[in-house]
């Protein structure tokens, strides 16, 4: 499976009374599929798995493979106990995703050879392709990464962890054992912070939170990092950086501050479910300016990666 371009991350749009909202959710996986994408990752972690009903989980992966219509690869959320992530799973790939996102085991931890039974029980009742999460209690060896890489149907790591030595000590073993077929990406919160760290060790793909509220930044920033442009250094030195230090005042910011800003464009999003919580009235004032920042930042440069948007 090939994913050529940003990797986009919707949110699960909820109304008023905190139900989901599949008419929001539809138009923002269109707006969002306007400016090519290299795949929808619907119902993942942006997505508010972890707040999802099935039924909802399911209707959200619907909406994906509609809006997508298979002119890229729609990835699914698989998570919660295992018997649940196989349920997701199962149903995803009913409903037409191209592969499924697996998250770690909920709430325990366990030994390498647990987490390679996990992977190795879903990926068998699954039968569809799967990119493995690595990050809380999923945190791999590399030998035991290699193993997993082995699994078939498994295709993927998505590295949410951050610690770089073992990554790339992670990317030498499943390449000795798989060769190139396979794919890695950096799965940090607001990863283009460290998109070159990761290209740097051989993970060129992120996935991009902000793609779901200022794709004008997100495209231009890959482009210029891609050009050498040194637009790269001024999107992180007025955009992701700030973004970053207000993501990192409370847990759940990742998810929240994506839904607040979309809301901030003129989208529907709705607030996060408990128990993350949403951002101050002072807080989406600086939000507000951060995007400005990185919007003015791109008109004045005239990225080719932006204009094509």
């Amino acid at each position: 499976m090939e994913f050529d371009g940003i990797l986009f991350f919707p949110v699960t749009p909820f109304d008023a009374r905190g139900r989901l909202d599949e008419a929001a959710l539809e138009r923002h996986l269109r707006s969002g599929l306007e400016h090519r994408p290299g795949g929808v990752f619907a119902a993942c972690g942006t997505g508010e798995i972890h707040a999802l009903s099935t039924a909802e989980h399911a209707r959200v992966v619907r909406a994906a493979v509609t809006a997508a219509g298979g002119g890229v690869p729609v990835v699914a959320g698989a998570a919660g106990g295992l018997r649940t992530a196989i349920d997701q799973a199962v149903a995803a790939r009913d409903l037409g995703a191209d592969a499924v996102l697996l998250f770690p085991p909920y709430l325990v931890g366990a030994p390498q050879r647990g987490l390679v039974d996990y992977v190795h029980a879903v990926a068998a009742e699954a039968k569809t392709p799967v990119i493995v999460y690595q990050r809380g209690t999923m945190a791999l060896t590399p030998e035991c990464a290699a193993e997993i890489a082995g699994i078939p149907g498994v295709i993927g790591i998505k590295d949410g962890l951050g610690d770089l030595d073992r990554m790339a000590r992670i990317v030498m073993a499943v390449r000795e054992r798989r060769g190139s077929d396979f794919t890695f990406f950096n799965g940090l919160p607001t990863a283009e912070l460290t998109v070159r760290a990761y290209t740097g060790i051989g993970v060129p793909l992120y996935s991009s939170a902000a793609f779901a509220f200022v794709p004008e930044v997100a495209t231009a920033f890959q482009w210029a990092v891609r050009a050498g442009d040194p637009l790269a250094d001024t999107l992180l030195e007025v955009f992701y950086r700030p973004l970053g230090r207000l993501r990192d005042r409370t847990p759940g910011y990742a998810v929240a501050l994506v839904k607040a800003g979309l809301e901030l464009r003129g989208g529907a999003a709705g607030g996060v479910r408990p128990p993350f919580t949403d951002p101050t009235p002072a807080e989406l004032v600086e939000l507000g300016a951060i995007i400005d920042a990185g919007l003015a930042a791109v008109k004045e440069s005239a990225a080719p990666g932006a204009s094509e948007c």
